[in-house]
């Protein structure tokens, strides 16, 4: 999303020429403010996410992107409303740093700018690129209540595409969606034995809900997403169940008899049929960013350990001992250090093997990026760690694996990542490997970080969820109604919440 005016070259590109056709820069390069990139979401004033975001692409005198960083404060950045009588609370942290020649700016809004925003971005004192950028009000803050009226206008504004691979194959076997039949067999099927599954019903852009089941607490996730993309574009009506437990539950083939039904999940296999969302961690990380988590896909960019040339040269793995190839891979690590780091740091499924194999001490998922390759195993499902692993430098070491999640089947084995076989038989082998293609091996882990940065961009996330629950809703044959000991999920009730929204809403409660 380059800024009017001027054509730029989107994220996933650059990062490919950066990692290609350009040669190397030196970080004491000098930077040219007037021929250096600044474009993104951020610079939008009708985009709103929960932390707002740009890039900054650092262009030496002679017009060459650099591919090394020119130094972590070369940028510096000033964001504040755009009329001196209104004051709008914006938490600006510095640009991350993403040691090869790009920035990521992000901030997040805590208020709403009716006149709008000035972004200011300079390098020693001089603008840079076209800043300084206007955003011409109203600007809205995450919890304003203001949602887009017409679809089509949202997701052209958010750019999002126009198919996903995913959710065509996720609603292949649902050329229509019954709601009768989804009421009369979804509780006996799967509530009663799962104790995970969560009943929505959504009209007239409100959300109501009821549980179904003991485990659901993880419905925090799901409520607060929809409330999320409710406030910024109107929501179809329709009714669902998902299941906030970690494992798919649709087990029935297509031509079976009865057929399988439409659940929804945030993990799905070979062997299910559920309906995927991206998953309930990667949601969490992207609501809570610069508030209240501390790993997340945007801040995870600026924290992706050494240069290349300085990682330590062993694949390396912390986790808990969630499936039997981890405790395989200790055994493995024990027999060739100097190939393989990897320890428990917490035991529950096996407890017997502590005393064998030890236990590993905490360390900061950042530090993971100190070694080169990452092994990436099956936790219960998957291992919901990937995508961060993809956004890091180091090259990704991927199980095998029955599950995946709502954005595998655009990686390609081989090209964004190595895979190993589910037994781990050939691991060693393949980090002998990575050891002695290490300019191969290089270009791997780059283009798997440049197609995990492009993907996994807050606002694709919501383009990916609001694609499903449109798909689901055109497929309904039923109408959606509020069920028995449903209630309403209640918006945020603090002042956070208010806002003027410029938007005229669409009253529908007539049609009801």
């Amino acid at each position: 999303m380059a800024p009017a005016g001027r054509r730029m070259s989107p994220p996933l590109l650059l990062l490919l020429l950066c990692a290609g056709t350009l040669r190397a820069t030196g970080a004491a390069e000098a930077v040219s403010p007037e021929r250096s990139l600044v474009w993104g979401p951020g610079l939008r004033a009708d985009i709103a996410v929960p932390v707002r975001y740009f890039y900054i692409q650092a262009v030496s005198e002679d017009g060459r992107n650099l591919t090394a960083s020119p130094g972590n404060k070369s940028f510096k950045v000033s964001i504040k409303s755009l009329s001196t009588k209104e004051f709008v609370r914006i938490h600006v942290p510095d640009p991350l740093d993403r040691n090869d020649g790009s920035f990521l700016m992000r901030y997040r809004m805590y208020g709403s700018a009716g006149e709008g925003l000035v972004i200011e971005v300079r390098h020693h004192d001089q603008h840079v690129a076209h800043s300084p950028y206007i955003l011409k009000g109203p600007v809205y803050h995450e919890y304003c209540d203001c949602p887009e009226e017409d679809p089509d206008i949202w997701q052209q504004t958010y750019s999002c595409p126009s198919s996903e691979e995913q959710i065509s194959k996720d609603f292949a076997p649902f050329p229509s969606i019954d709601l009768k039949r989804m009421l009369e067999e979804v509780p006996k099927r799967f509530a009663e034995s799962r104790g995970a599954i969560v009943h929505y019903t959504i009209l007239n852009n409100q959300i109501y809900r009821r549980s179904l089941g003991k485990y659901t607490d993880f419905k925090m996730f799901s409520d607060e997403m929809l409330q999320s993309l409710a406030r910024k574009v109107r929501l179809p009506d329709f009714e669902f169940y998902i299941n906030v437990g970690d494992w798919p539950v649709e087990h029935r083939k297509a031509n079976d008899t009865p057929g399988p039904l439409p659940m929804i999940s945030w993990c799905g296999s070979s062997d299910s049929r559920d309906i995927i969302l991206p998953t309930y961690d990667v949601t969490h990380s992207t609501l809570e960013a610069l508030r209240g988590v501390t790993n997340d896909l945007l801040s995870i960019q600026g924290h992706t350990g050494p240069t290349w040339d300085n990682k330590t040269e062993q694949a390396f793995f912390r986790g808990r001992d969630s499936r039997e190839e981890r405790l395989q891979l200790v055994q493995m690590s024990k027999k060739e250090p100097e190939l393989l780091d990897a320890g428990i740091t917490g035991y529950f499924f096996f407890r017997e093997m502590e005393k064998k194999l030890g236990k590993a001490p905490l360390i900061g998922f950042f530090d993971f990026f100190k070694y080169k390759y990452q092994v990436n195993l099956d936790g219960t499902v998957a291992a919901y760690r990937f995508p961060y692993l993809m956004m890091g430098d180091s090259l990704v070491l991927k199980q095998d694996s029955p599950y995946y999640e709502h954005f595998y089947t655009n990686l390609k084995p081989g090209k964004h990542y190595v895979p190993i076989k589910r037994h781990l038989g050939d691991l060693l082998d393949k980090i002998k490997w990575a050891k002695e293609n290490d300019e191969e091996v290089r270009r791997i882990a780059k283009e798997g970080q440049a197609l995990a940065r492009e993907l996994l961009q807050p606002h694709r996330l919501y383009c990916y969820y609001y694609k499903v629950f449109q798909m689901y809703a055109e497929r309904q044959i039923n109408r959606p109604e509020i069920r028995d000991k449903m209630e309403q999920v209640p918006p945020p009730d603090d002042n956070t919440a208010m806002c003027d929204c410029h938007r005229k809403k669409v009253d529908k409660k007539d049609e009801l």
